[in-house]
């Protein structure tokens, strides 16, 4: 018999939707358990005592916690619509630019949160990581590893729709077509996948959500 599936997440945040865009990709039913990020609850500090944050996957009774290393796991137990590459060197590359998008994003979580000469720093830095990733990471590639979807185009496609609902909460503009043309074809491309596609959160409710989260934060401040 299969061991359930149970994923301990948010919908408000982007590292649960790589996770989902995973499963969703290889066709492998699982339990939603929503998770209060404010009131963590017992289950999810005894599955991730270390970190105490979402996303938590449980294949049976093993926790696996990182939304970028749940989908490395969810690719090697259900081998069907890889993620990976076969080749060592294309694998090594798809890693990579997972953990350059990591490494990086966090100046576009700050744009929601920021004013005056921060927010200018920190959309600076947003613009140098789009213009890296359109000229290094993407080139003329329909997704990162070529025609196929894989784990690259579900990280750095997280920090992109959520670049977009941030651009719309502060009232700015840094993703634009012009400036990045092979980055916008990309994300439609990517958003055209059923797998994602069907599995967006709802626009008006997370815009409200990062809106009121926006201004509660600045008004404290």
């Amino acid at each position: 018999m299969a061991e359930v599936v149970k994923l301990l997440g948010a919908w408000s945040s982007p590292f649960v939707f790589r996770v989902i865009w995973a499963l969703k990709i290889k066709g492998i039913p699982y339990e939603f358990i929503e998770e209060d990020v404010t009131n963590k609850s017992p289950l999810l500090l005894k599955n991730n005592p270390v970190l105490k944050k979402i996303p938590v996957l449980l294949h049976g009774e093993k926790p696996v916690c990182e939304s970028m290393i749940i989908v490395e796991y969810i690719d090697e137990i259900w081998p069907q619509n890889p993620l990976l590459p076969n080749d060592p060197y294309e694998r090594a590359l798809a890693r990579f630019w997972v953990k350059f998008t990591d490494d990086k994003c966090s100046s576009v979580w700050q744009i929601s949160l920021a004013q005056g000469e921060e927010l200018e720093k920190r959309v600076k830095e947003t613009v140098d990581l789009l213009q890296t990733v359109e000229e290094h990471g993407l080139g003329e590639k329909k997704f990162f590893g070529g025609d196929n979807v894989g784990i690259a185009d579900i990280a750095f496609g997280a920090v992109i729709h959520w670049l977009k609902i941030i651009e719309e909460i502060v009232g700015i503009k840094v993703f634009e077509a012009h400036k990045f043309p092979r980055l916008h074809e990309w994300i439609e491309n990517f958003k055209q996948l059923p797998a994602v596609k069907e599995n967006l959160p709802d626009w008006d409710w997370i815009v409200s959500y990062f809106k009121s989260h926006r201004e509660e934060r600045l008004a404290s401040a």
